[in-house]
Order: C-alpha cells, then structure tokens, then sequence
C-alpha cells in the first residue's frame, strides 16, 4: 500500500518541478526589462514624487518643505508662461498635425504613380536627425536670408515675419515645425488604418449617390474612429512632454515666448542652482495634467462608443 502511494506521489513531484522550471525561465525572459523598468522609471517616479515635498539643490542635506514647491507654482511668472505656452502649443498641434496626417494617407492611399516615393519623403523627416531638419528649419525661416521670408517679399509682402526670432512668432514657428516633423509618423497609423476599411462600403455608398465628400465623411471617418482616437491620445502626450523642438529651434525664447512647463523642469533642474524639489513638483503638474486630459478623453471615447438609448413614449 505505501509503494501504491509513493508511486502515485511520484509523477506528481515530477509536474511540480517542471512546472517550477517553466515558470522560473518565463520569470528570466521577464527580468530585463521589468528591472529596466524598476530602475529607469519606477524608482525616479518615485524619488520625484518625494522629491517635490523637499528642497534640494543635490549637495547639501534635502529639506522638508511640504506644500511650499506647489504654493511657489502661483507666485512664478515663469510657470504661468510655461503652462501657457504649452497649452498654447498643444491646441495649436494637435488638430493640425491630426488633419496634416490623415489628408497625406488619404492623398498616399491613392493609386498615383511615385506613391511609395512620396510616402517615404513624408516619413522622412520623423526618422531624420533632429539637430539636421532642425537647422534646415532655421534656413529655410531665416529672417534676412531665408527663402520664406524672400518668397513672400516676392508676393509683395511688407512687414515679413521674424518666424523664431519674434515674439509674436516664435511659438507658431515651433508648432509648424512640430507638425512637419512628426506628420508623416502618423500617416502612416492612418494609411493602416485606411487599408483596413471595407470597400464594400464606398461601392454601397457610390451606388447610393454619395460623393467623395459624403463618402469621406460617412464612410472613411466612422471605420477610422479607433485610429483616430489612438492618434488623438499619442499626439496629446507628446505635445504635453513638447522639449526636443523648443531647445532646437528657440530655446526657448525670445524672453519667455516659447517657454513650456518641460522646458521649464529642465532650466529649474539643470541650468544655473539646482532646484530638484521644484522641479519636481513641476514634474507632478505636468503628470496630473497630462493624466487628466487622458481620462478625459478616454471617458469621452467610451461615452461616444455607448449606443444611444431611444426612449419610448
């Protein structure tokens, strides 16, 4: 009776260490990038978290200070132009990076001779090196000598834009170079998304009388509602965390014109005294921010996804 039971007992042991072993060489494929994770991102949220209640300077002993890194946020010229700016920004890019992008698939969907020519320019600039389309910008939108700026005093225009140079232009300087620069990324989400449509619909709706636009509006948008609404949510947050395109193009100047909150986080933590708890609390503002836009708009999606409910008399 023992050795019926040792027996059956064995394979049992057996399972258990093979499944042991399976589970330990799943758990060490995970491991890199899941201790990436911990140490790259979890642990610095988490010092900036703790950070924006203290002040530091990265020399001498931190500080508690509690609320004061926040209550400092009201009283700062340069936050309230930052937070500005940078809503300035993301409105401005947004939509027009969305409508850019989706016109270009839409133009490259196309049965139209050079099609992948043209496809792989637009996606160009996205690949390219920033400091290189960068100063071709600045070439380009030269005050003095750049070929904008002599075009337009072709067409007759007088008083000819300073582009990154002016106040009143800089910020809109750094949003058509983001939406040139990051358009053609974009695109191509929607050029999939397009080559997943059905045709059947369009052959319906041409049979019905629709025309292109009607077409467009009835048949295209409706199918693209998921790509459109994950590249609504991927240009948001990029727009939020906008750095690269400033420091390259403005730096953010002149003055404060084109100063935006990442901008901002960079000056108070590397430039000049280290300010590491006010920047880190400025960090916190921008995560709340950008959280709360996303939640918005994921409340919006779901909200829009729900069938309408018809109320019956």
């Amino acid at each position: 009776m023992a050795a019926k039971q040792a027996a059956a007992t064995a394979p049992r042991r057996k399972g258990m260490s093979k499944e042991l072993r399976e589970n330990l060489i799943a758990y060490s494929f995970i491991a890199p990038n899941f201790i990436g994770f911990c140490v790259f991102t979890l642990v610095p949220v988490v010092a900036a978290f703790v950070l924006a209640f203290m002040e530091w300077d990265g020399v001498n002993a931190a500080k508690f200070v509690g609320l004061a890194n926040f209550t400092r946020m009201f009283g700062d010229p340069n936050f309230k132009a930052a937070f500005w700016h940078t809503i300035v920004y993301v409105i401005g890019t947004v939509p027009a990076t969305i409508i850019c992008a989706l016109a270009l698939a839409i133009l490259l969907n196309q049965k139209i001779k050079g099609r992948n020519f043209f496809r792989t320019v637009s996606f160009f600039p996205y690949v390219a090196s920033l400091v290189a389309v960068a100063a071709v910008w600045n070439m380009l939108f030269n005050p003095s000598m750049g070929p904008v700026n002599q075009l337009l005093s072709s067409w007759g225009v007088e008083n000819l834009p300073k582009w990154a140079a002016g106040k009143d232009t800089a910020m809109l300087t750094v949003i058509l170079f983001s939406v040139w620069k990051n358009m053609g990324y974009y695109m191509v989400i929607f050029l999939a998304g397009l080559q997943g449509t059905n045709p059947e619909l369009y052959e319906a709706a041409s049979l019905d009388g629709a025309n292109k636009w009607q077409q467009f509006w009835n048949v295209t948008l409706p199918q693209l509602a998921p790509t459109t609404f994950f590249v609504t949510i991927m240009v948001v947050i990029q727009s939020f965390k906008v750095y690269n395109e400033v420091y390259m193009i403005t730096q953010g100047g002149p003055g404060t014109s084109t100063l935006v909150l990442v901008y901002q986080i960079y000056n108070e933590a590397f430039v000049g005294t280290p300010e590491y708890g006010y920047a880190s609390a400025l960090s916190m503002v921008l995560f709340l921010l950008v959280l709360a836009v996303t939640i918005i708009q994921f409340k919006a999606g779901e909200d829009k996804d729900k069938p309408k409910k018809k109320h019956v008399k």
